[in-house]
């Protein structure tokens, strides 16, 4: 790699790798340390074609879905994540902050396998559509459907505090929509 080449790969990885870290992290379901070697090694990867790379960071991403389906595919034990006391929690769903949202939904993602965690990171955090995750996961438009809906059934049921904070965060998993505001005049037959 020459020093001009050397000089972007920096720039990128200084500008983007927290975004990417995000993303590994939560195909790691919420595993600091794997998300860390997971982006470590794709980022390996994407230095030694970088002069012959396009899209970085597109090309980045990619090769982290892929490790970590190969990672799932190998069947490895998921880790438990140890803390010293268990988080308390609000009385409802007002009490709720942002952080404690995202420790309910880091620990619920964790609880599903890699594959339907893999799905909805895709979908829902990196907001690809169906087709693009059923090409990145190697299967059919229709697999990724029924992996969505049993995922979300499956998170729902392992996670139902989520279920009364769906509808008031706009953007979860299985969170109603919004109600439309537009009070324009409608033609009406």
């Amino acid at each position: 790699m020459d020093a001009e080449a050397e000089d972007g790969f920096r720039e990128f990885v200084a500008s983007r790798s927290s975004a990417l870290l995000k993303t590994a992290v939560l195909l790691s379901g919420g595993d600091r340390h794997a998300a860390e070697d997971l982006l470590q090694n794709a980022l390996i990867k994407a230095a030694g074609r970088w002069q012959r790379i396009d899209e970085p960071e597109a090309y980045v991403r990619q090769i982290l879905y892929r490790q970590q389906i190969s990672r799932w595919r190998l069947k490895w034990r998921r880790r438990e994540l140890t803390v010293a006391e268990p988080p308390e929690h609000g009385s409802g769903p007002d009490d709720t902050s942002a952080a404690e949202l995202r420790l309910l939904m880091r620990g619920a993602l964790a609880r599903l396998t890699p594959r339907q965690r893999t799905v909805l990171v895709l979908r829902y955090f990196e907001d690809l559509p169906e087709a693009d995750v059923a090409r990145i996961l190697g299967c059919s438009v229709g697999t990724v459907r029924s992996t969505t809906h049993r995922s979300l059934a499956r998170l729902r049921a392992l996670a139902p505090e989520l279920r009364a904070l769906g509808s008031e965060a706009p953007g979860t998993p299985g969170a109603r929509p919004a109600p439309s505001r537009d009070f324009s005049p409608m033609e009406v037959r």
